[in-house]
């Protein structure tokens, strides 16, 4: 069942709308049209109850103001970090904005988080948004038709698809930034993550790849076994200093269809999430910058009170001649999913 209401109104006077999808166990997702945001997620626990699972705001001025952490939205047109601002792409430089440092960050002061989507259509459990972002949008080429498409199921499965085509050739590189906090509350660093990831991109200091694949083997970066996100993210390890935690991106086997690449789970609320995409990575992010702040009903945020698990390609992939570009050609059709099933262990 789809519910909507009235969230508020931005400060240029656009009207944004709360979407709530429950399924027959009263579960529950709520989703804006300001930035396609995920802004609650409420999934059962062991105790028979109800944990919302996402970080996020009460208000969409909240959203506005403390637009730094992302918290549930889509990205795009290009998710994580550009280094230099620019790419080349057909022989022709694209200058992009420089908001993180020297570098581009998840779209630009204004990418697809901080815009109000049209509602294509909705069905008992379905919900799609769409988006034209025209050409010169923050620096890139072409007019991009963009589709997401949220589905909440009975099972406590949420589907997120993303589609795009484009007039011309361009780059779009889209992901989904909920931290996930299985607790509902507190810090992570007890709950447990596993993540199917024989190598990684190493990070500069910037959390820019370099451009060197790594394997995780014996390092903190290995989480092919289940372990606490905590257990190793304050080893005397140079990737974990740079970024302060884990803010990398995890190499995802390749192959069709959606492929099974992490499980998360809480001792305390007995929440277990399994994950799965079509993409060739993920950004395993520890909420290392979340600043003290205020979110949904008065709770308290900051460091590590969140991870994200952003489906992606390869962060930088334009300036490293070996990372698979993202390159969307004008006759082609861009397609991803990501699955995040929940359920109590």
């Amino acid at each position: 069942m789809i519910s909507k209401k009235i969230f508020g109104k931005t400060k240029r006077g656009e009207t944004v709308t709360e979407y709530t999808i429950t399924n027959k166990e009263n579960e529950s997702i709520k989703i804006l049209d300001y930035g396609c945001i995920i802004r609650c997620l409420n999934v059962k626990n062991n105790t028979d109850s109800f944990t919302d699972v996402v970080l996020g705001y009460d208000t969409i001025q909240e959203y506005e103001e403390k637009y730094d952490t992302y918290f549930g939205a889509v990205i795009g047109r290009y998710a994580n970090r550009l280094g230099g601002a620019e790419f080349t792409l057909n022989n022709k430089t694209y200058t992009l904005a420089k908001n993180n440092g020297n570098n581009h960050l998840h779209g630009g002061w204004v990418g697809f988080d901080k815009v109000v989507w049209k509602e294509k259509s909705t069905d008992d459990n379905t919900i799609i948004f769409e988006h034209l972002s025209p050409d010169g949008d923050e620096g890139y080429p072409a007019n991009l038709n963009v589709t997401v498409t949220y589905t909440f199921t009975d099972n406590g499965e949420l589907y997120i698809k993303y589609d795009a085509t484009a007039d011309n050739d361009t780059i779009i590189n889209m992901t989904n930034h909920s931290y996930f906090n299985l607790d509902g509350q507190g810090d992570i660093l007890s709950q447990y993550l596993m993540l199917n990831a024989d190598k990684f991109t190493e990070n500069s200091a910037e959390c820019l790849p370099t451009g060197v694949i790594t394997d995780v083997a014996n390092t903190p970066m290995d989480f092919r076994k289940s372990k606490k996100i905590g257990e190793d993210i304050n080893k005397d390890y140079e990737q974990l200093k740079n970024v302060g935690g884990y803010d990398h991106n995890f190499i995802l086997s390749e192959g069709t269809g959606l492929k099974h690449f992490a499980t998360a789970y809480s001792e305390k609320t007995g929440i277990e999430l399994n994950a799965y995409t079509t993409q060739i990575g993920v950004q395993l992010y520890t909420g290392n910058f979340i600043s003290k702040r205020t979110g949904k009903n008065g709770t308290e945020y900051k460091e590590n009170y969140g991870f994200c698990l952003e489906t992606q390609g390869f962060p930088n992939s334009m300036e490293i001649p070996h990372f698979p570009k993202p390159i969307l050609l004008k006759a082609d059709k861009y397609h991803h999913e990501t699955l995040y099933k929940f359920n109590v262990k």
